[in-house]
């Protein structure tokens, strides 16, 4: 009798713990997210996204599983933003430029400030985040954001040496960066990167501002003949990787914890790629033809002196929405004097 008693004590024992391995099992919800992106999927950016979707469902030990979507499948490059806040999509990333006016702080990034590389640009457009914490991103939660390298104007049929020469053409630019293509006297023409190829083709615009990677990633090397490279003016564009509020905060904090450091080794993944890329596009045009033209520095000064009101502009424009762009402008300023004497050191790094 009593032997019959402990083996159904054992019994019991035993189910009582795989009722317990089953709540567990039940416990541990998996969550599925949808990750709008407009880079086609060849695109190394794409690439990332991908594999940044792969790590994170290995590290929550598939908790969280990412189905990915470049190429405007999911949402346009224009609407990726609004998509992730209206929940379109569960993430998206997109280029801040493609919703013109509201980011303005943010903005700042875009601007002519002589950006030296990918690395850089990336760095300290996290460091402005993390600094300033901008309102206008706020109805999102930002995973992390990253940034290109120099960007030239670029020209089809007609070498540019001078200011002169940019007279009378017509330049594709994004969101406000048409500001320092106007200044410079062309003129400025708006329309989404995915867009440009065959605008350039068929001679609806004469030329484009782009860093040199896009001659290789969306093929541009193959409809332009000349790379303008004045660095001293030199543009980045920021783009963000940000996830709807509401599904950020179903996740559980352990979850949540694990995606934000994933986040931080993927800024910095970002930010190589993009001086890689930099470099393969520089190839792909010389192969296709194309001539690179150096601005001399007397002519260089002449276009960084005419390029001034843009900065006034966005500082007044930063006013008038309240926020701190000027306090923004010094602080990536001094960043890129420490970044030019040797002392830029980075957690984005």
């Amino acid at each position: 009798m009593k032997g019959a008693m402990r083996i159904g004590a054992k019994v019991f024992a035993l189910a009582a713990a795989f009722c317990l391995v089953g709540l567990s099992v039940a416990q541990a919800k998996t969550y599925t997210l949808t990750y709008s992106s407009f880079f086609p999927p060849s695109h190394v950016q794409s690439k990332l996204a991908k594999q940044w979707s792969k790590e994170v469902e290995e590290r929550t030990d598939g908790q969280v599983k990412v189905q990915f979507y470049p190429g405007e499948t999911l949402t346009k490059a224009d609407q990726v933003y609004d998509g992730v806040v209206s929940g379109r999509s569960d993430m998206g990333m997109s280029c801040l430029l493609y919703t013109r006016g509201r980011f303005p702080l943010m903005d700042v990034i875009n601007l002519p400030n002589g950006i030296p590389n990918g690395k850089f640009a990336t760095a300290v457009f996290n460091e402005i985040y993390d600094k300033f914490q901008p309102k206008e991103l706020s109805d999102t939660k930002v995973m992390y954001l990253h940034a290109h390298g120099p960007g030239f104007i670029h020209t089809k049929d007609k070498p540019v040496h001078t200011m002169e020469d940019l007279k009378g053409l017509k330049i594709r630019c994004p969101g406000s960066v048409s500001e320092m293509v106007k200044q410079l006297g062309a003129t400025p023409a708006s329309m989404p990167m995915p867009e440009l190829y065959q605008a350039l083709q068929r001679g609806v615009v004469d030329g484009a501002v782009y860093p040199e990677e896009t001659n290789k990633g969306w093929k541009m090397g193959e409809v332009v003949d000349y790379t303008i490279a004045c660095y001293e003016i030199a543009y980045s564009v920021g783009f963000f990787v940000v996830m709807n509020q509401d599904k950020w905060n179903q996740l559980p904090s352990d979850v949540q914890d694990t995606i934000q450091e994933i986040n931080k080794e993927w800024a910095v993944k970002h930010g190589k790629a993009w001086d890689k890329i930099d470099f393969e596009g520089m190839q792909f045009g010389l192969r296709q033809g194309n001539t690179i033209i150096g601005i001399g520095k007397e002519e260089a000064q002449k276009w960084e002196k005419a390029i001034q009101p843009v900065f006034d502009t966005y500082i007044e424009k930063c006013k008038e929405r309240g926020v701190s762009g000027k306090q923004a402008l010094q602080f990536l300023r001094k960043r890129l004097k420490d970044y030019r004497s040797g002392d830029f050191e980075s957690p984005y790094l």
